[in-house]
């Protein structure tokens, strides 16, 4: 199962982006004690508005994500403006029981059998070669890309609002999906004006990118006012 925690934040993030907006048109310095909530959040949704995002690199959070595949890491970590640190298959032992399993396979008898096949005989001789004093790091390359792992991850909300748009999106694998979406219902509940209309990129452009207008009509309908 997905785990995603949120491990920090920037401290007050919308007030903090709404500062770095505010000084870019101010002589004097900013201070925290400048605006309140209440202009911060409009302050927040101009800026959204206007696709002025720089000031929302001032603002980041961190995540643990467990539970998850190596298959649904590999595409995070294309996201290159973001820190990752994964756990280690060179110190940590992989078992028979850390693997993730596709609904599509596991909905499946015949195909869950072959899957399961593979992972038995996979881990069978990722055991046989450790016996025979072959390190982790050399062992593990017999094992499937089906392998659970755990992953601390930080972006700034500028970052997020672009992963999010990408991975929200129907098309993207179910995997990854399901990870933007747990993370977006975390940082909703810290930065409500910053996230409040995240969402697959279609809502921003208006069409779809990949060119499909059912999916699009169907998306589209999702969109929050």
């Amino acid at each position: 199962m997905i785990r995603i925690k949120v491990l920090a934040y920037t401290p007050n993030p919308e007030r903090m982006i709404a500062l770095a907006a505010r000084q870019t048109r101010l002589k004097k310095d900013v201070s925290m004690n400048d605006i309140d909530d209440q202009r911060t959040a409009m302050l927040i949704r101009k800026l959204l508005s206007l696709k002025h995002l720089s000031p929302f690199e001032h603002a980041s959070f961190t995540f643990l994500i467990s539970g998850i595949s190596r298959v649904c890491t590999h595409q995070l970590v294309r996201h290159r403006l973001a820190s990752y640190s994964q756990q280690s298959q060179r110190m940590v032992k992989i078992d028979k029981e850390s693997f993730i399993i596709p609904p599509s396979i596991r909905e499946n008898k015949k195909a869950l059998e072959v899957f399961q096949k593979v992972v038995d005989e996979a881990v069978k001789g990722y055991d046989e070669l450790i016996s025979l004093g072959i390190p982790l790091e050399d062992a593990r390359y017999v094992i499937p890309q089906a392998s659970e792992t755990k992953i601390v991850v930080t972006m700034n909300a500028r970052e997020l609002l672009h992963f999010f748009g990408l991975r929200l999106c129907k098309k993207a694998q179910w995997e990854i999906r399901k990870v933007a979406k747990l993370m977006l219902d975390e940082v909703k509940e810290i930065a409500p004006n910053i996230f409040e209309k995240a969402g697959p990129r279609c809502w921003d452009y208006g069409y779809c990118p990949e060119g499909d207008d059912e999916c699009f009509k169907e998306m589209i309908k999702l969109k929050p006012p």
